[in-house]
């Protein structure tokens, strides 16, 4: 981004410092620690922010351990919306601290997400007519955008962390269910609006395009392009 983003950017990150500490919600806490993480990329050396960062790393990790059991690697008792961002949380985390605790739950909980929605040649994210419960069924329907930008973002950041090349073949596969590579081999992303539809249905594709599900695609498409000058990169 140009200064001018930056400074905007800065600007709005500062008027909300004073309630990252009051964050529950577990998605809420995974993309404050995300920017949080970008922050301290450019600013390097900060501790107040630094520290901030840990204290809602430590909120993940109290979660992920008070809902692991043997077969259930995950942060809550139910599989919902937006999945992957609590795992990208923890890959963030762990590349700026270099802590192996949050690199071990980063990958034992990406590890189990793709059990769940990618047992298929395809991405498959757990519909919201039911989600998926401990111990329950996966729901298939409906299936929404946002969770495939959310695999999308995490398999990049899972090889920028890992360096594992299987990473960049699955960014490609999750960004594909936009183009058609989904259960019902129907596009979302629509080539003559430059919009996306909002999910995929038991019965077609949503044709509503919203904003939020526009924006799942671009941000998709822009982390396929960032991933396509690594995909040939050498990795022992």
């Amino acid at each position: 981004p140009n200064d001018a983003f930056k400074q905007i950017g800065r600007e709005i990150y500062s008027k909300s410092i004073q309630y990252f500490d009051k964050l529950e919600s577990l998605r809420g806490i995974s993309d404050t620690i995300i920017g949080i993480a970008y922050f301290l990329k450019d600013s390097q050396g900060d501790e107040p922010q630094l520290q901030l960062l840990l204290n809602l790393s430590s909120k993940l990790v109290k979660a992920y351990h008070a809902n692991r059991e043997e077969n259930w690697h995950w942060f809550e008792n139910t599989i919902s919306y937006d999945n992957g961002i609590l795992p990208l949380a923890m890959y963030h985390a762990a590349e700026i601290t270099n802590d192996d605790e949050l690199l071990k739950i980063a990958n034992e909980s990406l590890e189990f997400l793709e059990k769940v929605t990618s047992s298929y040649e395809y991405l498959s994210p757990v519909g919201n007519k039911g989600w998926y419960q401990k111990g329950g069924k996966i729901a298939e329907y409906d299936q929404q955008s946002i969770d495939v930008m959310a695999m999308v973002l995490l398999y990049h950041q899972a090889y920028q962390v890992t360096k594992k090349k299987e990473y960049i073949d699955k960014l490609f596969t999750s960004y594909m269910w936009f183009l058609g590579e989904n259960s019902l081999r129907l596009p979302l992303y629509d080539h003559e609006t430059c919009g996306c539809c909002d999910g995929l249905e038991s019965t077609g594709v949503n044709r509503n395009q919203g904003a939020e599900s526009t924006l799942a695609y671009w941000i998709s498409h822009l982390t396929v392009l960032a991933a396509q000058e690594k995909e040939f990169e050498y990795i022992e």
